[in-house]
């Protein structure tokens, strides 16, 4: 029954978390505020930009206004773009997976990405022809563990896919995330989710309600996921 696949990007394909820590401790360090890696992995994690400087923000009483906001959005920008020109690490098999899946179902990402990050990484990989339809940071105004991304990638595919995804359901629809909050996006979005341990425990993914975990993305193959997902979703 699956019908599309959608991808979460940074912790399933790129290999970026602990730069976006970094990056974020960086520039909220330049505000006067401290956050630990404990504090990023266990409340900060899955949040986009936004939401992170602003929760980030909100916790220390600092103002968190938009012009405040887009600014640090702008400067973490301006410093990944110089990390990522360096070279980005993707996980084993990202390129290989990316392919196999789109040989047989159309693929989205949702991220909590920059467009241009999503797009230089793609690009790096050679994989940008494999993806249907993204939706990133900047397409969403709320971000995980909110539904509406998944729901965009959903309209999204619907709007630019083939005459046959006119009627595409969320039932028929598969993610693949790696935190807390994107799983919970999923599910929330009526999908399917699997979970990849790069960020948390298996435990911890099937708690936060995911369907499966892969070992890793070499195990999520089209027959893999065939092999599973043979009627839609369960609706909450």
């Amino acid at each position: 029954m699956i019908r599309a696949v959608i991808f979460d990007f940074n912790g399933v394909l790129v290999d970026d978390e602990q730069v976006h820590f970094e990056l974020f401790q960086e520039v909220l360090a330049q505000e006067g505020v401290a956050i630990t890696e404990h504090d990023y992995h266990g409340r900060f994690l899955g949040l986009d930009d936004r939401g992170c400087f602003e929760a980030a923000l909100k916790e220390v009483e600092q103002a968190a206004g938009c012009d405040r906001v887009d600014e640090l959005i702008a400067r973490k920008a301006r410093r990944y773009a110089e990390v990522a020109a360096r070279g980005l690490q993707f996980f084993p098999g990202a390129a290989q997976c990316l392919a196999a899946l789109a040989a047989r179902w159309p693929l989205a990402i949702y991220s909590g990405a920059l467009r241009p990050e999503i797009e230089f990484a793609l690009k790096l990989i050679d994989r940008r022809d494999c993806v249907a339809f993204i939706v990133s940071a900047e397409d969403t105004t709320r971000c995980k563990p909110h539904p509406e991304g998944y729901t965009l990638a959903l309209e999204g595919l619907r709007r630019e896919g083939d005459a046959s995804l006119r009627n595409l359901e969320p039932g028929s629809c598969l993610v693949i995330e790696d935190s807390l909050a994107g799983i919970e996006s999923a599910k929330g979005a009526g999908m399917w989710a699997v979970g990849v341990p790069n960020t948390y425990t298996p435990e911890q993914l099937r708690r936060a309600g995911a369907d499966a975990v892969v070992t890793d993305l070499p195990e999520f193959t089209p027959d893999w996921i065939a092999g599973r997902f043979t009627e839609p979703a369960p609706t909450r």
